[in-house]
């Protein structure tokens, strides 16, 4: 359907947000995120299936409210992220439309996509009901966001990496779960995890890529997803540090990694970061640390550091060939490495995520689909 490099980069920072329209708090018509009845099964009709009917936990820890609060936040953006989507394709904003001779129809687009939508909003009404049953402090609701995608491709490549991302974040939020006795709610999540799947190789496929990107997919932190969840927020009618988790500068992917090794130029803004400012930090002790499918983290050391204006310019090594860093990977600024796990990265990161995505085009979608 699209045509494509054979590899190519996302960063989320490197699509820029200037002129990026801000999207309403309530951007659906059908009662989310506060559905009556009779909405409520109109969604579920929509996303070919019912709300779990069985009794929450009977004990959630604060870790566990934590990760509700998190799963809450990015599904509410999903929502409003494909209700964008489908609101292009229906009105026929250029770059959005869905040329003749493509394989896919508008309506079959459209009707996937709402079903996604339903499916995410099933997701968050599930994660805003848990909290409410624990009396959570922090119950988030829809924000105002800005979305930086100006063409359909783009669109459905920001879908596949940031549901690529989600995947490995819920990883995190079931390693929580397992070390703080928070059994309840592990099935329910683990089928989360089994749907976003399913929609990712979707995505993947309408980009022309293998459906299934690596036999173990990449994993995340929670603090990681928050950060970069952060730039397509205008505003929340809530304080977002009222989530319990860090919120790291962003780091800028520069250069379009490609399957081989090479080095990648970075950059990230640390102005609010104190000891870079005292002129006796040295930069050449930081690293980069990538995380690739379920390797234990990756640190390459960082070269030609340059800090202008509070931003910190420098290069790393990928080291592609000896990891098959095919896929997502996730880049983060260290001040150490040799780290045990991806769990002992946020204490030691400066500036993260960044998101790199290699991928190998499929030859047969490369004509005639696009």
């Amino acid at each position: 359907m699209f045509t494509r490099q054979i590899a190519y980069t996302a960063t989320l920072l490197g699509l820029s947000l200037a002129g990026a329209i801000p999207y309403p708090v309530k951007p659906s018509g059908d009662g989310f995120p506060d559905p009556n009845a009779q909405q409520l099964l109109s969604i579920e009709r929509q996303a070919g299936g019912l709300l779990s009917n069985a009794p929450p936990p009977p004990t959630l820890s604060q870790a566990g409210i934590g990760n509700f609060q998190l799963i809450g936040f990015n599904e509410n953006f999903e929502v409003a992220f494909f209700d964008s989507i489908i609101k292009n394709i229906t009105h026929h904003v250029p770059g959005f439309e869905i040329k003749s001779s493509s394989k896919w129809v508008e309506a079959e687009i459209v009707e996937i996509l709402k079903t996604v939508k339903a499916q995410e909003e099933l997701h968050a009404i599930t994660a805003a009901s848990t909290l409410k049953h624990f009396n959570a402090s922090l119950v988030p609701v829809p924000c105002t966001y800005k979305f930086p995608t100006t063409t359909l491709e783009d669109a459905i490549s920001l879908a596949e990496t940031l549901t690529g991302v989600v995947l490995g974040t819920l990883q995190d939020a079931e390693q929580s779960f397992a070390k703080n006795g928070d059994d309840g709610p592990v099935r329910a999540v683990s089928s989360v995890i089994g749907q976003e799947g399913e929609q990712n190789g979707f995505y993947r496929t309408l980009l022309g890529l293998k459906p299934s990107e690596k036999p173990f997919l990449t994993t995340s932190v929670a603090a990681y997803a928050f950060s970069a969840l952060q730039q397509f927020v205008v505003s929340c009618p809530f304080d977002v540090a009222q989530i319990p988790l860090p919120i790291f500068p962003a780091l800028n992917v520069l250069t379009t990694a490609e399957p081989r090794d090479m080095y990648l130029s970075f950059s990230a803004d640390l102005t609010g970061n104190p000891q870079v400012h005292d002129g006796k930090y040295d930069f050449s002790h930081l690293f980069i640390t990538y995380l690739v499918g379920q390797q234990l983290p990756i640190s390459e050391p960082i070269i030609n550091p340059k800090l202008e204006g509070g931003v910190l310019t420098f290069k790393a090594l990928f080291p592609f060939t000896e990891n098959v860093m095919s896929g997502l990977t996730i880049a983060a600024l260290t001040n150490s490495s040799g780290f045990p796990n991806a769990d002992a990265l946020v204490a030691n990161t400066l500036a993260a995520p960044g998101l790199i995505q290699v991928n190998e085009k499929l030859s047969k979608w490369g004509k005639g689909h696009h």
